[in-house]
Parts: C-alpha cells; sequence; structure tokens
C-alpha cells in the first residue's frame, strides 16, 4: 500500500522551504508531480512519485538533518532568495554545507535569533500557532511607556482576520524619551510586537529576539551561526509537545 503525505510537507522535508513556503511555491506553479503542475492540497508518495520543483528533482534528506542557529542582523530579509535583490540570511549560512531554510520569519529592520533547518517536521513543531512555544523579544520604544499602553500591548488584536494570543510585557528600563521592554510573544504572527506597539502610539526604535522557548541567543554576534546541540534540539522539540 503507498503511503503517501501532503506535497507541502514533503517539500519541507526535502530542506527546500517551511509547509508555508511551499503552499506559495504550489500556488505560483512552480511545483511539478509526475509531469503535471501540481495544486495545493495534493498528496504525493515519496518513493514512487517525481516531484521536481524549478526544474530540480527533491529528494528527501532524512538522516542528514541540520539545525542552525543564526544572529539575524537588521538589514537583512528572512528568506534564502528574493527577487529585489536584498541582502539575504542565506549569504549568512553559505558555508553550511546542506540546504537549510529559515524556522519563521523576523522582518528585514529586525535582528536577533533565527533558526534554519533542512527538517520539515521540526520547522512546523516550532512555528506552529497552536503550540505556544515563547519567543522573547527586547524591544525599544519612543516615548517613555505609560501603563495604558501596556494595557496596549498585553491585549488581543486583530491579524489577517484572526485573534492574537496576548503577549507578556515587562519595562526593562526607562528614560526620558524612551522605554526598553521585554516582550514575550507565544504565536509570533506577522510583524506583531510592530503592529501592537503601532496600535498603543509608540515608534519601535530597535526589536531584537532573543529566546525561542529556552534557547537563548548568548553570545553570538550579529552575522554569526552555530549548530544546535542535540540537547538543545531535544529541548525544542519537547516543548512542541510533537515529539
Amino acid at each position: 500500500m503507498n503511503e503517501t503525505v501532503r506535497l507541502q510537507k514533503f517539500i519541507a522535508d526535502c530542506g527546500v522551504a517551511s509547509r508555508r513556503k511551499a503552499e506559495e511555491f504550489i500556488a505560483a506553479g512552480k511545483v511539478k508531480v509526475n509531469g503535471h503542475i501540481a495544486e495545493i492540497g495534493e498528496k504525493v508518495d515519496p518513493r514512487h512519485d517525481s516531484v521536481i520543483f524549478c526544474g530540480k528533482k527533491l529528494t528527501h534528506v532524512s538522516g542528514s538533518y541540520r539545525y542552525i542557529m543564526l544572529y539575524k542582523p537588521r538589514g537583512y530579509v528572512t528568506t534564502m532568495s528574493d527577487e529585489l535583490d536584498r541582502k539575504c540570511v542565506a549569504e549568512l549560512v553559505e558555508d553550511v554545507g546542506a540546504r537549510v531554510y529559515p524556522v519563521g520569519r523576523l522582518d528585514r529592520d529586525s535582528e536577533g535569533l533565527l533558526l534554519l533547518t533542512n527538517d520539515g517536521r521540526f520547522a512546523n513543531s516550532v512555528t506552529h500557532p497552536s503550540h505556544h512555544i515563547s519567543k522573547s523579544y527586547r524591544v525599544s520604544v519612543r516615548p517613555r511607556i505609560t501603563d495604558d499602553q501596556i494595557t496596549v500591548l498585553t491585549s488581543s488584536m486583530m491579524i489577517d482576520g484572526r485573534e492574537t494570543y496576548p503577549a507578556d510585557v515587562r519595562v526593562v528600563s526607562d528614560e526620558d524619551d524612551k522605554s526598553v521592554l521585554e516582550v514575550i510573544l507565544y504565536e509570533g504572527r506577522n510583524r506583531q510586537i510592530r503592529r501592537l506597539c503601532e496600535a498603543a502610539g509608540l515608534e519601535t526604535v530597535r526589536l531584537k529576539r532573543t529566546a525561542i522557548g529556552q534557547l537563548t541567543l548568548g553570545h553570538l554576534r550579529p552575522g554569526e551561526y552555530r549548530e544546535l546541540t542535540k540537547d538543545e534540539v531535544s529541548l525544542l522539540k519537547r516543548q512542541s509537545g510533537r515529539y
């Protein structure tokens, strides 16, 4: 009996992109299955079906998974290529020796901890909103924050038609014209912190992701990366509740 999987999962397991990005590739007509243009929702048998992405046949990479922690600098987009010729995080991990892709995202003007892998199941377990793996950020805002503005930041808001899970916010320090905050998210929606700050009438001066779950950025400097240890990978897998 054939064992089929969703096409986007197979693409992710091959180390090409996350499942979400894979769906975008499928919708754009960049994927073929057994000679025909693939469709969203299609299933494939990895043992027998031929899957072609941008002219190259995909092969499952089971047994050779890589897990990378990168300090993404500001000014880089979280993608492996960019049609606008902007700087991409791919440039920072060219010597990894494997085709890895970002786990989640950090927008161009943000910095800090970014994971990259070729393990599609791991990537999905870390990023899926239902798993509520915390992501911690150090955020500088102007002007100095008020109690009412903290209430706005810790409230739910609608993003892309869905209500967000409330964030935790702690004031780290105050100055005359700005505040430094620790913000903890439990789902990581698109530009959620910047949207919350905008709703509160605050300017986001700097945004740095410092931790994912119990995994912290440590002493990495902007542009540097390192391999995760086996214990760190196991910890994130346990936190996701899917292993």
